[in-house]
């Protein structure tokens, strides 16, 4: 049996530059949220309400323990959003892809794509066996990602978190297994080349 161990550090292609969360991210990556909170209607903490440093702290907690590894995401060298490696298992070689968000410009393009290649592949590289994403069920625009994409779809977590608004949510889960890496690589890595 591998052992998966998921280390930090930067990941890059083309014009997207992923880096793992250092203090200095803080200030650009809350002025892109605060600067438009609709982009986290989906997203369980209350960045509308409380801005977005309260979870910047929080996961640069999780950092320092372990549990995730947080990045913020650069294209053509700005900040644009942030996606992290969470719930880190050693043990299962599994870990989730989450907390991800984009500016509005950077949406619907290279950005996303990109950063999933480079962080699915990175944490199959490093042991992973199952990697995981998930979703508000609600969220349509996510989901139809992560299928396009190629991510199995694997059901809904009833009542399963909650929202920013305290109310709970059904979890629409995908993940992609080492098996069949090589298939989503190959069809995200075609999007991008026909993107150039």
């Amino acid at each position: 049996m591998r052992a998966m161990d998921l280390a930090a550090g930067i990941l890059e292609r083309g014009a997207v530059r992923l880096e793992p969360f250092e203090p200095h991210h803080r200030a650009g990556l809350a002025a892109v949220a605060e600067a438009d909170p609709e982009l986290f209607r989906h997203i369980p903490f209350p960045v509308a309400q409380q801005g977005y440093g309260p979870w910047f702290d929080y996961l640069q907690v999780d950092q320092a323990a372990g549990r995730s590894i947080p990045h913020a995401v650069f294209w053509n060298g700005q900040i644009v959003g942030q996606s992290c490696y969470l719930n880190i298992r050693p043990r299962e070689a599994g870990v989730e892809i989450g907390s991800t968000w984009y500016a509005r410009a950077a949406q619907g393009g290279i950005v996303n794509p990109t950063c999933k290649l480079l962080l699915i592949g990175n944490a199959f590289d490093q042991g992973a066996e199952r990697v995981e994403l998930k979703t508000d069920a609600l969220n349509a625009h996510s989901r139809a990602a992560m299928l396009k994409m190629g991510a199995t779809f694997e059901g809904i977590h009833r009542k399963h978190m909650r929202r920013a608004d305290g109310s709970l949510r059904d979890t629409a889960w995908f993940s992609v297994v080492r098996d069949e890496w090589p298939a989503v690589r190959t069809g995200l890595e075609a999007r991008l080349a026909a993107s150039d």
